[in-house]
Parts: C-alpha cells; structure tokens; sequence
C-alpha cells in the first residue's frame, strides 16, 4: 500500500473511531475532530519516509488507545455519573481464584 493511502486510511480510522467513542458527545466530538485536522494538516507537506511512517505509527497507536480505554460518562446528578461502554470495550468479569483449578 502506498504512504499516501496509508495517510488516508489512519485518517479515516482515527475519524470513525472519533464517532464512536464520542457518540452523543458534540463539544468532544468538535474537539476530536480539529484536533485530528489540525496534526494531519500541520503534517502534511512532510517528505521524509522514515517520518512518515513514525506518525502512520503514532496515529494508528492513537486510535488504538481511544478505541481500548476511553470510556464515556455522563452526569446525571449533583454527585452520581452514568457509565456509558460502547458494546465490545468491557470484558467478561472472571472471579479471581487463589487456588489454582485441579485437572479432572
């Protein structure tokens, strides 16, 4: 794949993730958004491939982060806040065991 189709498919990512970890979120959904324009326009008269390919990196890192451990809350009242995971980010809650299982 070409850098320039690499450029592009982190900048899609990177905006498709942005929408569903801020969904229903609009000043964080703005906020994500020009932040993500202004790195990749500040970037983008860039020549070096070795540099390139560190924020190819760097952005596919990002986007990992926001996708695996951001979580959104809301508030709801004066000191209680509504947990809001996206369907795929918890996992299922194993019981911790001292002991270690015997083999049947």
């Amino acid at each position: 794949m070409g850098t320039r189709l690499k450029v592009l498919s982190v900048f899609k990512k990177l905006h498709r993730t942005r929408m569903d970890v801020f969904r229903e979120d609009e000043r964080a959904l703005t906020a994500a958004r020009l932040q993500i324009n202004e790195e990749f326009k500040k970037n983008k008269n860039e020549t070096s491939e070795e540099d390139i390919e560190k924020m190819i990196k760097m952005g596919s890192d990002v986007e990992a982060v926001l996708r695996e451990t951001v979580l959104q809350v809301e508030h709801v009242a004066e000191n209680k806040l509504r947990l809001r995971p996206r369907e795929g980010l918890l996992l299922e809650n194993v019981p911790y065991c001292d002991e270690p299982r015997k083999k049947s």
